[in-house]
């Protein structure tokens, strides 16, 4: 009974240990991609909360600039996430796909953010913002 009980206490506790060193942090997958049909794709999203895909104009100083597309994303890990682009965007712009938190708004489920503002901001791992920049072709 001793091993048998210490053999699934092992297990549990090894099983939880293990999902904690691999839990998913947050991250963004995306490469350049035509715009021509008006949407731009991240092909995978990790969030540790509902939240919103969030694309931004950049350039090479890589600040993220006005937001052009937004669209809605679950917690945990999404695929093929499309935005709607709000502006014309041109073969040759750069894009910042930035993950961004559905929290400090006024209202859950719209997307409140202006660029600096706190509503609906973007999330940060260690310090660093979600994000990926990709190309428009």
């Amino acid at each position: 009974m001793r091993l048998t009980l210490s053999t699934a206490l092992f297990s549990v506790l090894g099983g939880a240990a293990f999902a904690a060193a691999h839990a998913m942090a947050p991250a963004i997958e995306a490469a350049d991609q035509s715009v021509e049909n008006g949407v731009v794709s991240a092909s995978k999203i990790v969030a540790d909360q509902n939240g919103w895909l969030v694309v931004h104009r950049t350039d090479s100083e890589m600040k993220p600039g006005p937001v052009v597309a937004h669209a809605p994303i679950r917690k945990g890990e999404t695929t093929d996430v499309a935005a709607i682009l709000t502006e014309d965007v041109a073969a040759g712009d750069m894009l910042m796909l930035m993950v961004h938190a559905e929290e400090g708004g006024m209202q859950t489920g719209i997307f409140e953010y202006t660029l600096g503002a706190k509503e609906d901001g973007p999330i940060r791992v260690d310090g660093n913002l979600v994000m990926t920049v990709v190309t428009a072709q």
